[in-house]
């Protein structure tokens, strides 16, 4: 059965589901008792433009925001001093997000496993980096797409908190306003870098201010939210009772 998990404008569940034979899991958010939050961005293939959202990456560097990238393999090989640029920055961290931005519940095993393990080895070969985390575009999987993310040794990725920046209608309020309603303790926040997102600098710019520096979520990337809490961090900072 395919997951298709929103458009811009719908928010999906924040809960973390497995496959249905159980040998994988989904992940949506990181624990509602981690005080911290991700911002993640994609870098899906783009037709016209740059392909990449310099003021937004300037914002990110200058403020210090911990963030998650996840790159598709056409995107790779047509930004190459872009890669590296991301690469040398400490704390960004990258994953993929398929090839060529297929629609992987529409093709079969074997070119899933393709799509999925091209930018993997490419970033490998490439660029000497390991990136073990996987988005599939436009949040589309079936149970074939889970199993081959677990059998190459990847994190599967989603979110839980949407955006809305590709969506032209979206104004900057209105992204920010249900943003600030939804992201919560553990959220992972699915955002675009490729040039393509409306507003999203601005965006980030505003929930750094009222989400990072007002309410105190922590921004770190989507390793460190799943990994750092899960080592013990509670939502008050104190380890938690056994």
């Amino acid at each position: 059965m395919i997951r298709m998990l929103l458009t811009a404008s719908v928010l999906i569940g924040s809960v973390t589901a497995a496959s249905e034979n159980g040998t994988a899991e989904v992940i949506r958010s990181g624990s509602p008792t981690c005080k911290a939050i991700a911002f993640t961005f994609d870098m899906c293939p783009v037709r016209d433009g740059a392909g990449y959202d310099a003021p937004l990456i300037e914002t990110l560097i200058s403020k210090r925001i911990p963030a998650t990238f996840f790159l598709s393999g056409r995107w790779i090989a047509t930004h190459e001093a872009e890669v590296r640029a991301l690469l040398a920055v400490p704390f960004f961290e990258i994953g993929t997000h398929g090839q060529v931005h297929a629609h992987l519940p529409m093709v079969d095993a074997d070119r899933q496993r393709k799509e999925i393990q091209g930018p993997v080895t490419l970033l490998q070969t490439r660029y000497g980096r390991r990136a073990p985390l996987f988005r599939p575009p436009y949040g589309e999987y079936n149970d074939a797409t889970v199993e081959i993310a677990r059998a190459l040794g990847l994190r599967f990725i989603l979110w839980n908190a949407v955006s809305g920046d590709p969506d032209p209608q979206l104004s900057r309020t209105r992204m920010v306003d249900h943003l600030k309603a939804t992201v919560h303790d553990g959220s992972i926040i699915v955002f675009h870098a490729n040039g393509r997102g409306r507003h999203t600098r601005a965006v980030v710019e505003d929930l750094y201010q009222d989400l990072v520096l007002t309410r105190g979520l922590k921004p770190v990337t989507v390793s460190t939210l799943l990994d750092g809490c899960e080592a013990g961090q509670t939502r008050d900072g104190t380890e938690p009772s056994h």
